[in-house]
Formats: C-alpha cells, structure tokens, sequence
C-alpha cells in the first residue's frame, strides 16, 4: 500500500467518511469511533440498528490500554495471548471511555488488535482504533472481495483501501472477559 493511499484514508476518515478494507477474513467498514456522524453514517449503510454495537480494532495494545487498565492479572494475560490476532474481546467500559454509539446497548466493548498488515498500518497512521464491522448490508453474506464490496455499496463509501485478505476463513472469535465465554467462533 502507498504512503498516498494511506494518506488519503486517513484524511478521510478525519473528515467523517466511512471507508472499506481489507481484514483478516473479509472485508471491513471502518470510520472515526468518537464521531457520531460517521458511525451513524456506517450504520445507516449496513442497515444495522445502533443498539448492536460495533467492535473496535487497534495496532497494538497500547492504543486500547484505558480500557484494559481495570482488568484483573488473568484477565490481562488471557488478552495478550491472543492479541495482536483474530480474537475480539468484550471488555466492560465502567468508566464510559467508548461512545454508546458504538457500543449500542451493552455496558462492554468489543476490541481486536489486528495482526493483518494493513489494519495495522491504518490504525497506527490514524493514531488509535477505529470501527470495524464487517462490510455487508445486515443478513448479507460478507464481503470477501473489492467488487462485492462496490456491489454492496456503490458510491455510500467515501474511500476503499484497496488490499488482500489476510487468509482467514472466518471473521474473528468473540470472547467475553468476564467469563471467558465464547459469544462466536
């Protein structure tokens, strides 16, 4: 990926755009979490009631590191484990660090460090996570190419970080941290 399409990515998402890419398994809608508009936006796209709830996805661990602060050892260490990867945790937000537009009716958030290059890439140039859900109308089957993406919707997309899937059959697991439950496989 070019340093301009990265670039350009970026400046959309500063601006409120919503934008797909590749992840891990399919491909991803993406925009600013703390900007209602966009998320609103992505929302509207996917047809998906805001009360749902959206997962995060960050770089590394220290871009999510408020919200892991007042997990237990174990909690911690059963993280770190799996991430960076294709694990999403519910992790609770007592402090209210995340929106509740992105987080919709639940008291936790769902958060994935990514180990696909190009996730990686575009969360580090942004600067911390952004909204990642999986690119497809809600009961559609996910998007698992740039053209399925450009069928699904058209010109709704402010920009598509052109790329490869990293290889993985599925989206990612869901735990819950509480617990240690899985929520999906």
């Amino acid at each position: 990926m070019s340093a301009w399409h990265l670039n350009r990515a970026v400046r959309v998402l500063r601006q409120g755009g919503v934008m797909a890419y590749p992840t891990e398994a399919v491909w991803g809608l993406g925009c600013d979490p703390w900007n209602e508009a966009a998320v609103m936006k992505l929302l509207r796209l996917k047809r998906r009631p805001v009360d749902k709830g959206l997962i995060l996805v960050a770089s590394s661990v220290e871009q999510v590191q408020p919200l892991l602060a007042p997990l237990t050892p174990e909690q911690r260490q059963s993280v770190s484990d799996t991430w960076p990867g294709p694990v999403t945790w519910l992790i609770p937000d007592p402090a209210n660090l995340i929106p509740e537009w992105v987080k919709g009716r639940h008291d936790s958030v769902a958060i994935r460090v990514s180990a696909h290059p190009l996730v990686k890439q575009l969360c580090e140039a942004w600067g911390g996570p952004l909204v990642s859900t999986s690119a497809n109308p809600s009961a559609a089957p996910p998007a698992k190419t740039n053209l399925r993406v450009k069928t699904y919707f058209g010109s709704g997309l402010d920009f598509i970080l052109d790329g490869a899937l990293g290889g993985r059959d599925r989206p990612s697991e869901i735990r819950s941290i509480t617990d240690f439950s899985i929520i999906r496989t």
